[in-house]
């Protein structure tokens, strides 16, 4: 059966892994391979609780399926391959098999570091948890579309134990009525992994998820979710709601800043906090009413000089920006200084990349300078051509200053 997430990009599913890495996670990402957390051994302990449910369970069959040639996959092919194999062994019935891995679930996680517990310890001793419910997960999402308001009840469990927000899109692009009532609903659910779904399940561009693509055109179903949660006491859930908000200013931008307008007056800090970072796109695309918002909207009163060195750089080095702001006001100047690199393409041309920079108050006269180192190694996102690379600062929205290195491949 083709995946209820095939359309997920193939960028592999470890660069996600900051959803939910604590610092344990991170180390053993380091140390080995991030895929090896879906391993045979993993398949045979999530076998044993699976059967201990189900005594018609053919673990012997699901162990050969989820492992064969394991090894030489990577991570979401891993994860798919496991899931085809629950689709081969679990019982027919969706009802029957949502009931074995509800019952054959660890107890439900209350820290909100999903991370540390699904990386180092992935199916606990009382039951199913950590990575394996990515695959649970993705079974849901082939098998349970037929059956939605089961399909999604089976969700609210798993979501405790690790995350749906892959295998939640599915029922919401196909059942949205259905879909958006239930996360209304969740919206006041006591499990702060359950509220954080409703926000984070429901992103229009979620990173490595399905886009949804009738929230990219009209983000308006989720507007009444996030006004609930935004205030929300877990700060997980708060930044996931940012998070939210950003997705919906990369397609309409100026409802995010009306938003801003409407909930920064008299915000706690909290909500201030995560004002700022749902704004984060705008201010670096200097959007003028985003930036009012938050008191930025004038331009810089000065001069700015850019220096970068090495004036040649290697792919895998790294450049220094070296920034002198010198103010000609008379009264202190909040700015938010960004820079943006304009990459080489492979035709030749160039594509800007914005960076967060630097924000201070500048006083009257003074002159300030300002360093950040800029690495050029390789990431899975970006390819690097040799050529000539610009980089550009801006203010406030506004270019101050200019320069350029150029980059060899070797």
């Amino acid at each position: 059966m083709r995946s209820a997430n095939a359309e997920l990009q193939s960028v592999p599913f470890a660069a996600a892994a900051g959803l939910f890495a604590g610092p344990s996670l991170r180390s053993r990402r380091m140390a080995e391979p991030f895929k090896n957390l879906f391993s045979a051994d993993l398949v045979r302990v999530a076998a044993k609780h699976l059967a201990r449910h189900d005594p018609k369970f053919d673990s012997k069959r699901f162990v050969t399926l989820a492992t064969t040639g394991l090894d030489q996959l990577e991570m979401k092919a891993r994860a798919m391959q496991v899931a085809s194999a629950l689709e081969e062994t679990l019982p027919q019935e969706f009802e029957r098999a949502a009931s074995v891995l509800e019952a054959a679930l660890a107890p439900a996680y209350e820290s909100e570091r999903v991370g540390e517990l699904a990386g180092t310890k992935a199916v606990h001793a009382e039951g199913l948890a950590g990575w394996i419910l990515w695959s649970a997960g993705e079974f849901v999402a082939r098998r349970g579309l037929d059956e939605p308001e089961r399909g999604l009840r089976t969700l609210h469990a798993l979501t405790q134990r690790f995350s749906a927000e892959f295998a939640i899109r599915p029922f919401l692009a196909k059942h949205p009525a259905l879909g958006f009532r239930t996360l209304e609903r969740w919206t006041k659910d006591p499990s702060l992994h359950v509220r954080r779904l409703v926000s984070e399940g429901s992103r229009p561009r979620l990173p490595w998820g399905l886009q949804l693509k009738a929230l990219i055109a009209d983000p308006s179903p989720t507007l009444p979710l996030l006004r609930a949660l935004q205030d929300d006491e877990s700060e997980y859930v708060r930044r996931s709601v940012a998070n939210h908000l950003n997705d919906i200013a990369k397609d309409h931008p100026d409802l995010v800043a009306e938003w801003i307008e409407r909930h920064l007056p008299d915000a706690s800090d909290e909500r201030r906090a995560l004002l700022r970072h749902a704004s984060r796109t705008l201010v670096k695309k200097g959007h003028k009413r985003t930036l009012a918002a938050f008191g930025l909207a004038k331009s810089f009163a000065g001069t700015a000089k850019l220096a970068l060195a090495p004036a040649k750089a290697k792919v895998g080095g790294e450049v220094t920006l070296t920034l002198e702001l010198r103010s000609t006001a008379k009264k202190a100047q909040a700015l938010v200084v960004d820079y943006s690199v304009h990459h080489v393409k492979a035709d030749g041309s160039t594509s800007p990349k914005v960076f967060k920079g630097w924000k201070l108050e500048l006083g009257p006269g003074e002159v300030r300078t300002l360093t950040r180192r800029h690495s050029l190694k390789p990431i899975s996102t970006r390819r690097y051509y040799a050529g000539e690379h610009p980089v550009t600062v801006q203010a406030n929205g506004g270019e101050v200053a200019r320069a350029s290195f150029r980059l060899t491949l070797t």
